[in-house]
């Protein structure tokens, strides 16, 4: 990892919840957006990778997640600048793809500490290829997405169109005799 990233962890300032002043700039934990405050430490795109927490193991969000802009980032994620937007975003597919089970350490608070995130290796492949996938996967997790959110309000339109006609098709008027 140290050859294609460089870590920003030394720059990393928690701040607890009390002492933070309320803002529009994310602040941002293992996990993802714990809060939102008023100063930043760090400007531009990074990727950060979960630090500690039990998501490691139980990977029920994503333990690697792009960020941009101006951001405050706590001692709970890894951050990482690359030299490049695909390789970030590659990495970032990666992380998310893997098992790192056996790089965490910790009983109670499972932790993935910056020497083991460095000894983990990663298959980089030239930079067009990186593309390809990249764009591949994109793709891919732009058509989950949007099945993840179209699908719902599709299932319910049917679902009221099928109310509407069984309703019409139960309604009977009385004949007269």
């Amino acid at each position: 990892m140290g050859e294609i990233a460089e870590n920003m962890d030394r720059l990393r300032k928690p701040i607890t919840s009390s002492k933070r002043i309320k803002g529009s700039i994310p602040y941002y934990g293992a996990s993802g957006i714990v809060d939102y405050v008023k100063d930043y430490i760090f400007d531009g795109d990074f990727l950060l990778i979960s630090e500690d927490g039990a998501n490691l193991l139980a990977r029920s969000t994503p333990i690697a997640f792009s960020i941009k802009g101006k951001n405050w980032v706590n001692n709970h994620a890894h951050v990482l600048k690359f030299a490049n937007n695909v390789t970030r975003r590659y990495v970032e597919y990666y992380f998310n793809m893997i098992d790192v089970s056996r790089y965490v350490s910790g009983g109670a608070q499972p932790k993935l500490n910056q020497e083991n995130l460095n000894s983990i290796l990663i298959p980089i492949p030239p930079i067009e290829l990186q593309e390809k996938i990249v764009a591949i996967l994109d793709r891919f997790e732009t058509l989950v997405n949007d099945l993840t959110n179209g699908l719902p309000a599709e299932i319910a339109a049917v679902k009221e169109q099928y109310e509407y006609y069984r309703n019409k098709l139960l309604t009977f008027k009385q004949l007269s005799a």
